[in-house]
Order: structure tokens, then C-alpha cells, then sequence
């Protein structure tokens, strides 16, 4: 047995169950079920004989939800029944109503504006982390700051972001908006 059938077995197949039970729920047809789950092991199984993924359930289940979204796509006409879970797939949907795209455009930007208010290292590890979704040892490395602080700036950037949007209805300034008085120090 080669290195890539072991990493297959060990690493992949042992979430079989779970990998079964999410298509359960987000595919109509049941009887296709199996097809899929081959298809996806055929997928994952090629890809990590190019590169093993660092992550090889997220990989898996990341392979199941592009190869559904890519057949409900294909499918183009999709009946009310196609997907039991549209939600545990994460998929967008081209049809979205002018109100539903406003708000979500104003969340955006929100989100946007809090991001833009995070102290400068805050945001450079907060992008790092949730955007490009490095590793936290990856970016302490990239950044030369220790992992304990990298961990406290994403938990510091979640947490300003959060107050940011839940914390606006309050009349004290929130803590981000402290962070960007003047004669304020940023802390770590």
C-alpha cells in the first residue's frame, strides 16, 4: 500500500458516516448518493496526490459542497425539492430580491468600516487568520509576533468587530471608537 492509499484511509475515509449523512441532507436524489460520495473521494483523492491538504476533513467536506454546487448549477432548473439543506451548503443563489441585496451591501459595508477601524496589527492578523485563513503558526511566523499574540489580536479583532455592530445603539463610544481617540495608546 503507497503513502497516498495510507494518508487516504487514515485521514479521509474515517469520516465516511459524517460525509454520508451531510449528503443526506443536501441532495434530493438518494439514490445518486453513492455516485456522489465516489466522485468526491476520486476528487480529493487526485487532488491530495498532488498536494496533501493541511486540513483533510475541511478538505473533504470543502470537495462535497463545490461538487453539489457545481451539479445544482449544471442543473440550471432546479426543483423546490433539490436540496433537503441549502443552508449546510453555503451556496449563493443567482436570483437574490433588490431588498436582500441591499442589506446585504449594508452589511458589507458595515463590516467594512469596522474592519477599517481596527488598530492597524489588529487588522493585519485578522485578515491574515479569517481572510486568507492561514494558520495561526503561519502568521506569527509572517508577522515575527509569537502565536499567544496572534491568537490575542484575532480574539481582540473579533471582539471589536462584534461591538461594532452589536454595541452601536449604546451612547458611550465603544471600545473601537476609543481605540481612535486621540492620545489613546494601541495596546497588543
Amino acid at each position: 500500500m503507497g503513502d497516498l492509499d495510507h494518508w487516504f484511509i487514515h485521514e479521509i475515509l474515517v469520516h465516511e458516516g459524517a460525509l454520508l449523512r451531510f449528503l443526506q441532507r443536501a441532495w434530493h436524489d438518494r439514490g445518486e448518493i453513492h455516485d456522489l460520495r465516489q466522485e468526491i473521494y476520486v476528487r480529493v483523492y487526485e487532488a491530495a496526490g498532488k498536494t496533501r491538504p493541511a486540513q483533510p476533513k475541511a478538505f473533504l467536506f470543502a470537495t462535497a459542497r463545490h461538487l453539489i454546487t457545481d451539479r445544482l448549477r449544471r442543473s440550471r432548473v432546479v426543483s423546490i425539492d433539490a436540496v433537503g439543506d441549502l443552508d449546510a451548503l453555503n451556496v449563493l443563489i443567482d436570483e437574490i430580491s433588490p431588498e436582500r441585496r441591499l442589506d446585504a451591501r449594508q452589511i458589507l459595508k458595515r463590516l467594512a468600516d469596522a474592519f477599517d477601524r481596527l488598530p492597524a496589527r489588529c487588522r493585519e492578523v485578522v485578515w491574515l487568520r479569517k481572510v486568507e485563513e492561514l494558520p495561526q503558526k503561519a502568521v506569527a511566523a509572517r508577522l515575527g509576533i509569537t502565536e499567544k499574540t496572534v491568537e490575542k489580536q484575532v480574539a481582540k479583532g473579533i471582539r471589536l468587530i462584534a461591538d461594532h455592530f452589536y454595541g452601536s445603539d449604546r451612547t458611550q463610544p465603544s471600545a473601537m471608537d476609543r481605540q481612535h481617540e486621540p492620545g489613546q495608546q494601541q495596546a497588543d
